[in-house]
């Protein structure tokens, strides 16, 4: 994992305050909610192909 990965994710976790901030301040707190849990699911997708790799590597590392 590089400092772009975290900071892209950071980003994601700016973005998606903001909005829900907005929202919530609208009275549209579903879209809120909603809002957060888009973010939560495209931050667990850009996650997953990491802890793949990270996994590959443990496997090399203990021969498995």
């Amino acid at each position: 994992m590089d400092i772009s990965f975290l900071l892209k994710i950071a980003g994601i976790g700016l973005i998606v305050a903001v909005i829900n901030q907005m929202l919530s301040k609208a009275g549209r707190e579903e879209f809120a909610t909603l809002t957060v849990l888009t973010g939560i699911v495209v931050i667990i997708a850009m996650l997953i192909p990491q802890l793949s790799s990270v996994f590959d590597e443990l496997k090399s590392v203990f021969g498995l």
